[in-house]
């Protein structure tokens, strides 16, 4: 690795050895940037044959960036676009991520693909929210089995304390946007789970579930070693 192993391209300076230092790809987050800086930078990042996620990417920005001949994939749930998906080594172990709410899609999707892509093995346990705890308990065996738990909820944010109160490993707790007034886009739901008295919790910022993976990816890199 070079002190200068960037690509500038003006109005982006590409990192291009982000993987031999962090072991996880380059990530792009397409939102704010145009249609044509988007397609701009992916493709250069093709050309050098470098593996990269982009986040937030709508699919508009994904349409034109396909018909502008760079080859990405592209997951609406997620909102998330490809290069190279297919050529990162497995990591040991396995990430679950868990859902309040079929609301909180969105974000969970976020958090499971990137985590896919970075190499980890994923399951989705979707809509297993505390308004009907039976519904996580039902799932709770398979979830004991997951390395690293990734809880994503909105509204008050309850799901992360009460998984962290059944499971022995980490919790990685996303609040969510999702909510009536008074849950303030979110930061109840912040707030619920930073102050949680259920042990083993580590909190990202609200919708961050592109964050979560790559903490989740990062403690699974810890036990590949």
């Amino acid at each position: 690795m070079t002190d200068n192993a960037f690509e500038d391209l003006g109005f982006a300076k590409l990192d291009t050895t982000r993987a031999d230092r962090t072991g996880l790809p380059e990530t792009v987050y397409c939102a704010g940037k145009t249609n044509e800086q988007l397609a701009k930078i992916l493709a250069a990042f093709a050309n050098k044959g470098c593996r990269v996620l982009g986040t937030r990417c709508s699919p508009e920005q994904a349409a034109f960036v396909q018909s502008a001949g760079v080859a990405a994939r592209y997951d609406a749930a997620s909102r998330t676009i490809a290069l190279n998906a297919g050529e990162q080594k497995r990591l040991n172990g396995r990430i679950a991520v868990c859902t309040g709410g079929t609301a909180d899609l969105p974000v969970a999707e976020e958090a499971a693909v990137c985590a896919a892509f970075f190499g980890a093995a994923v399951d989705r346990h979707f809509d297993v929210g505390v308004a009907g705890i039976h519904r996580l308990l039902s799932k709770i065996d398979a979830i004991r089995q997951a390395d690293v738990v990734i809880a994503v909820a909105g509204m008050e944010g309850a799901l992360a304390s009460v998984v962290a109160g059944l499971v022995d490993a980490p919790v990685i707790a996303v609040p969510t946007s999702v909510g009536y007034g008074a849950s303030f886009h979110g930061l109840a739901a912040l707030l619920t789970m930073l102050n949680s008295c259920a042990e083993g919790i580590s909190v990202v910022n609200i919708d961050n579930g592109f964050g979560a993976a790559v903490q989740a990816c990062k403690i699974l890199q810890r036990i590949h070693k």
